[in-house]
């Protein structure tokens, strides 16, 4: 019997250190902010990695833009920062998934964070 409580007890010990594992990995995603910039810098946004917009600058040069290529300006930058925040919970996540079925279930379009930062 003794033998089936210290099992019990690692496996509860395992279970409890995962879960903490986890609940920092949550604290992490929620604070993960991307940053694009668009316009020759001009325009810079920061999302969150579901986009919503954080953070906007706009330089005032930028308002010679125009209203129609400002409003592309302000919509590539935050496409760009969603898609750096994106990346940047990817490479929090990757780890979680090694040895899961989910390890390898990333899109075709989308490449290992590692693989990114190689092509640019």
């Amino acid at each position: 019997m003794e033998a089936d409580d210290t099992e019990l007890g690692r496996l509860l010990a395992d279970h409890r250190r995962d879960l903490a594992a986890l609940e920092a990995l949550r604290d992490r995603l929620a604070e993960v902010r991307g940053r694009g910039e668009a316009a020759d810098g001009r325009v810079v946004a920061e999302t969150t990695q579901d986009g919503a917009l954080t953070g906007l600058a706009i330089d005032p040069r930028a308002m010679r833009l125009g209203s129609d290529r400002l409003a592309e300006a302000i919509l590539r930058a935050s496409a760009r920062a969603a898609q750096a925040a994106g990346e940047r919970a990817a490479d929090l996540v990757t780890p979680f998934l090694a040895g899961t079925p989910l390890e390898h279930a990333r899109p075709e379009s989308a490449p290992p964070a590692r693989e990114r930062r190689r092509a640019r």
